[in-house]
């Protein structure tokens, strides 16, 4: 079991923070470029079997980091490889 001191090392267990990390991990490492689209929420919520909503909330805690752009209509697109 983990003790206090260890709590900031374990994942965060909220779904959408997860999500975030994964893609953000693909963004960092060079696997998704600047100016690729990120996974749609459709993508998300089927390898997830997610709710869309908390898909959406991933790719929009992306959005805040700097590392994606939200285009209405036409999805989220990796603007940066590194987190602001």
């Amino acid at each position: 079991m983990a003790t206090p001191d260890d709590v900031s090392a374990l994942p965060d267990p909220r779904r959408y923070r997860q999500m975030a990390s994964d893609i953000r991990a693909l963004i960092v490492s060079g696997q998704i470029v600047p100016g690729a689209p990120a996974p749609t929420i459709s993508e998300l919520s089927v390898s997830y079997h997610a709710a869309r909503q908390t898909c959406a909330k991933a790719l929009q805690l992306l959005v805040k980091e700097g590392l994606l752009a939200r285009y209405p209509g036409a999805g989220y697109y990796v603007i940066s490889n590194r987190p602001r």
